[in-house]
């Protein structure tokens, strides 16, 4: 640890991205509403944010308009139809969308920028999909756009893929490499170890490295703001915390935390209290004992949710002993 209080002042190069919409997405096939979509929108300006992704550029053959929302997809009407002709300049705000390899079909999805109201596109993948990532963060890069990559699943890569990854990327146009704490597994010194090894990978490049946090472990906000105390200059955040299964860090307590004056609360305390409030009523989101128990056995969650949306929610016990047999 520092022997310094960093906390207590800010850094003017940290920045903040809210990911409602895309990773809130994945609770809902992001079936958000129009009137939502651009309450978060106003809210992210208001509140000084700097990026808002506002879905995910994912392929309309394998995310159907039948039975996926607009946010999935992010066509050009469907996003102007919200926030106009989006102007970061005058908003003070960057919009983002993600690209999943092997998900997107970005050779035809992701065209110029000066056509979109896009003005980043964030690519995330696994390991094994190194390569064609790098193609689709030069092909964004090509189209105008700022290109950031996240790596998945960061808590089950090896050191030495982490490492070798770390190469690749760096000789991207790639502007922010972030630790992804896809399995909400990570504990304070594994990010400090991480952060640290992005950090070194990176020195003299000019690129950032970012913490997108989970919270199974009730970790998320307590990770990303060690992160950003190792030196992390991008974190994600959410409004309410919402995002798959266990949700992500919550954008009230990030904010909360960060000494910027530029970033202001009270603007995300009154979506909290008009949106937020309404949406938990429809859908769950949020630390819950299955989630508790995928994180702390390193997993994907996909096996809480199903058990979470399924007759016996609860049953701790039972979900318990099928984890630890299949170990």
């Amino acid at each position: 640890m520092t022997d310094k209080a960093p906390w207590v002042t800010y850094r003017p190069e940290l920045k903040v991205l809210d990911c409602t919409i895309r990773d809130g997405g994945l609770v809902n096939n992001s079936h958000f509403s129009d009137d939502f979509v651009r309450a978060v929108y106003d809210t992210c300006v208001q509140a000084g944010l700097d990026y808002m992704e506002i879905g995910y550029k994912n392929s309309p053959r394998l995310f159907p308009e039948s039975e996926y929302g607009p946010w999935r997809r992010c066509d050009e009407e469907d996003m102007r139809r919200v926030v106009g002709d989006h102007d970061p300049v005058a908003t003070g705000l960057k919009l983002t969308a993600m690209a999943d390899a092997g998900k997107s079909d970005w050779k035809t999805q992701i065209t110029p920028a000066k056509d979109s109201v896009l003005d980043v596109i964030r690519v995330a993948c696994y390991v094994h999909q190194i390569p064609e990532a790098v193609d689709m963060i030069q092909h964004a890069h090509e189209q105008g756009y700022e290109a950031t990559v996240n790596l998945m699943a960061i808590s089950i890569v090896q050191e030495v893929e982490i490492l070798q990854a770390l190469e690749v990327f760096v000789e991207t146009p790639a502007t922010t490499i972030v630790v992804v704490d896809s399995f909400g597994a990570l504990y304070r010194e594994q990010v400090d170890n991480l952060v640290g090894t992005y950090l070194a990978a990176m020195e003299g490049t000019g690129k950032h490295v970012g913490i997108h946090a989970h919270n199974n472990q009730q970790l998320a906000f307590a990770n990303t703001i060690e992160a950003i105390i190792q030196g992390a200059n991008r974190a994600d955040a959410s409004m309410a915390g919402i995002g798959r299964g266990a949700g992500n860090c919550a954008m009230e307590l990030l904010i909360g935390f960060l000494r910027n004056p530029k970033f202001k609360l009270r603007p995300i305390l009154r979506l909290l209290q008009d949106e937020m409030l309404k949406l938990r009523e429809e859908i769950e989101w949020g630390p819950s004992v299955p989630y508790n128990l995928t994180g702390q056995l390193n997993r994907h969650p996909r096996e809480a949710i199903k058990v979470r949306e399924g007759s016996d929610p609860d049953n701790y016990v039972a979900f318990y002993d099928q984890q630890v047999r299949d170990i």
